[in-house]
């Protein structure tokens, strides 16, 4: 999967590019969101999500996200309970509704005596071997390295990615907690926010989110398996550099989706990577006479999307180089966690969204494989 070093892949020409945006924005459709999971509150600093949604082999759905309250991670949990729960919910009627069905709160993700300050993101994955599912948690007792170690602040940690692993969903409550990935790189201190991607040869692709110790960036990076293989590769963190615009601060890879080999592409093998953006970790102060426009933030990140070829995941171009592709309509425009669960016949499309009331609740569009296939044309 990774390209032949020195060996640039050209951009597919502008006409085949401007299919892809018509049909990343028909998946990510700000206007046809409806809410399927709303956050504890309706105010600013509440949200539900940072996970995925996947189909099991009976047709039910199966959800999972986290709910956050209000905090800080800059100041720990002095400002509020922050990641305060990790949640799996069922649906059996196709994504009309959704019942939690299984709950971890934070003590309950401690490793050994490393306790949890706030859970982060997640995601399920299901095979014929079982359920597992990742789950990034910021927790104490590791400390930063050597002359950094001044640099963590009180009350604040150090994120990791852990694995459940269990025969079935339902018994993934009562599953040891396995570290998968944990770096003690100062560049790459942090790793959170998993994603899952399974590839054509049946290898898994774990992305996920890494910030250095001085919390100055959002990057992203990946480590994978083979098809029957359970350990995963060392990381690769340099193959999707930030951008140099509006997303020049975070650039944080959330989703891979195959684009349907028809139409245009019936020859093509086109993956696309949604992911996260902004100009800044916290909050510009604009120009009062310039343009207003939502910049990006940490925890209110705007919407972006490239896309590979060929399985060349280290060469991703961007399709929105100079602005953001994704940006709610509300609040403060912020439209992150982008996942899509591909079906026979349509896609299902979450994602978190501002609200005018400041929340992000996750928000759900449906798209069908029929109308999709029309922007491929």
């Amino acid at each position: 999967m990774k390209a032949t070093p020195n060996q640039s892949r050209p951009r597919l020409p502008a006409e085949l590019e401007d299919k892809l945006v018509a049909y990343s924005s028909a998946l990510v459709d700000q206007q046809a969101a409806r809410v399927i999971v709303p956050p504890q509150q309706s105010a600013n600093g509440f949200w539900f999500g940072g996970g995925n949604l996947v189909e099991d082999e009976v047709g039910n759905f199966l959800l999972v996200g986290r709910y956050r309250n209000h905090g800080d991670s800059r100041t720990g949990l002095g400002s509020g309970t922050r990641g305060l729960e990790l949640a799996i919910f069922r649906s059996t009627d196709r994504a009309q509704s959704f019942e939690k069905i299984l709950s971890w709160s934070k003590p309950e993700l401690n490793v050994d005596s490393r306790e949890v300050l706030s859970i982060e993101g997640a995601a399920l994955h299901l095979s014929d071997r079982g359920a597992e599912l990742f789950v990034s948690t910021e927790k104490t007792g590791i400390g930063y390295p050597g002359d950094l170690r001044d640099y963590l602040k009180p009350g604040t940690g150090v994120w990791t990615i852990e694995r459940l692993k269990a025969p079935s969903v339902d018994r993934l409550k009562t599953a040891p907690l396995e570290t998968v990935v944990v770096s003690e790189d100062p560049a790459h201190l942090h790793a959170k926010d998993p994603a899952v991607y399974r590839q054509k040869n049946g290898g898994l692709v774990l992305l996920f989110c890494t910030h250095p110790y001085c919390w100055s960036s959002s990057n992203t990076a990946y480590c994978m398996r083979e098809s029957d293989g359970d350990i995963f590769s060392p990381p690769q963190f340099d193959f999707l550099p930030r951008g140099t615009t509006w997303d020049v601060a975070i650039t944080r890879g959330t989703a891979i989706v195959d684009v349907p080999q028809v139409g245009a592409f019936k020859n093509l093998y086109v993956s696309l990577i949604f992911y996260d953006g902004g100009e800044s970790l916290r909050a510009l102060d604009e120009h009062h006479s310039g343009v207003r426009r939502p910049r990006g933030y940490s925890c209110e990140e705007i919407g972006g999307v490239g896309y590979f070829v060929d399985g060349q995941l280290d060469q991703i171009h961007r399709l929105s180089r100079y602005t953001p592709q994704f940006v709610s309509p509300l609040g403060t425009g912020c439209s992150r966690y982008v996942d899509v669960l591909t079906t026979e016949d349509a896609c299902f499309v979450t994602w978190q969204q501002s609200q005018h009331d400041l929340s992000q609740p996750l928000v759900m569009n449906v798209a069908t494989r029929a109308k999709l296939e029309c922007f491929l044309s």
